[in-house]
């Protein structure tokens, strides 16, 4: 126990927050409080900026979840706390679900976290140390710098291409692994951007971390969430030497954000994690004793019951929403999207140059809520300054009258 050599008394109360409370801030916050989210009087706000799919009431959960939810309650079998790590059942059929025959799980390999941001919360703390740095995608999920910098990490940001949807850099990426890097956070599909990798990228990104000895962090929590029927590969499916960690949840598939509901897999064919990585996920469950009881028990209903009609017909609203965002932003000068190919966002490029006073995203994003009361995020929230993204999930005809004020904002400030 560390002893307290100043002797000298306190004269009066002085009591301050934390080293890692001090560190930890999420720049999206941080952002958007630097913006007055005042719309206008005459007109009702239309919020594209929330990554939550049950917004505005058009995407519902799968009946599975609701029977399962109704069932488990009256059961009153789910009212204590079961074993930090996540109940050995629900474990079980995530297991069942997600293994394949290059990357097989068991029950061993899974622990169902608080939510995918507790996934990524544990994943990172059991990687990495003080002093450490982590490499995550730019423009790419603000959570990754967050959970990092509040454990005293640093973080470098790899570039993703927007002229090549989204795919990495990858001499980028090798260039800025160190003897200290503690492993790369691979984001597919990708929020913000709504890219989906194929099978040969991914694996070059395998090949920057295999070289390297870097295991990798996969956030798939839009997993099978591609536009395009079999594009998506989960990324330790894919033969490779490199330990992987890869996170997800039911949040965005399932349609139930709100349930906080997450998990890791444990991928780690050649046993580089050994039995200390995974002892040390065990123990970092312990901190708040497991996810919410209630919620895991849906898992196996959620898993195995939930009709393929439900999966398809989710995605074929988000491939529309998309078409039919790409399709109206691409006619407004001045604005350049780049098509997404899965989940749920679209990130859109300013031509700072086409407008006579928008100087900067922050600028047009702030302006269009005052003028036209439509809410996207600026790119700055994601390391990616002169882009917006969108959140495509609003009703269609929400969306129609979105990009309709967004087209008459831009013709206004154009030059």
């Amino acid at each position: 126990m560390a002893i307290n050599t100043d002797s000298t008394p306190r004269s009066g109360w002085a009591v301050e927050s934390s080293i890692v409370a001090k560190r930890t801030f999420n720049p999206i916050r941080t952002v958007v409080d630097q913006m007055k989210i005042v719309p206008h009087p005459d007109k009702a706000m239309i919020a594209l900026s929330i990554g939550d799919p049950t917004v505005f009431g058009n995407l519902s959960a799968p009946e599975s979840a609701v029977e399962a939810t109704i069932a488990n309650v009256h059961t009153g079998k789910f009212n204590g706390y079961c074993h930090s790590a996540g109940d050995v059942k629900s474990r079980t059929a995530i297991a069942e679900y997600y293994t394949c025959e290059n990357a097989p799980i068991t029950v061993d390999d899974v622990i169902i976290t608080s939510g995918c941001s507790g996934a990524l919360d544990l994943a990172i703390g059991v990687l990495g140390n003080e002093g450490d740095n982590i490499l995550v995608p730019l423009p790419g999920f603000s959570l990754y710098q967050t959970l990092a910098e509040s454990k005293g990490m640093t973080v470098q940001h790899y570039p993703l291409l927007a002229d090549s949807n989204w795919e990495v850099d990858l001499e980028a990426l090798a260039g800025m692994i160190d003897n200290r890097t503690m492993a790369i956070v691979v984001n597919n599909p990708s929020n913000p951007c709504g890219s989906v990798y194929s099978k040969d990228h991914l694996k070059a990104i395998l090949a920057v971390a295999e070289k390297n000895f870097v295991p990798i962090i996969a956030d798939e929590i839009y997993a099978d969430m591609a536009f395009e029927k079999d594009s998506f590969f989960p990324l330790a499916s894919l033969e490779s030497s490199v330990p992987i960690l890869a996170v997800g949840g039911l949040a965005k598939r399932w349609l139930v954000p709100g349930w906080r509901v997450g998990w890791i897999l444990i991928n780690d064919r050649n046993n580089v994690f050994g039995k200390e990585v995974r002892a040390g996920l065990n123990s970092l469950t312990q901190l708040i004793l497991g996810a919410n009881t209630m919620a895991q028990s849906l898992i196996p209903a959620m898993l195995n019951d939930t009709k393929q009609d439900f999966y398809t017909d989710t995605l074929s609203t988000l491939q529309k929403h998309a078409q039919l965002s790409y399709e109206m932003i691409s006619k407004i000068p001045g604005l350049t999207p780049v098509m997404p190919q899965g989940a749920m966002y679209m990130m859109v490029g300013i031509d700072v140059e086409a407008f006579t006073d928008l100087k900067t995203d922050m600028e047009m994003c702030q302006a269009l809520i005052t003028e036209e009361s439509v809410f996207v995020l600026p790119g700055s929230c994601f390391q990616k300054p002169n882009f917006f993204r969108i959140v495509f999930t609003a009703p269609i005809e929400k969306l129609r009258e979105a990009y309709e004020r967004l087209a008459e904002f831009c013709e206004k400030h154009r030059k």
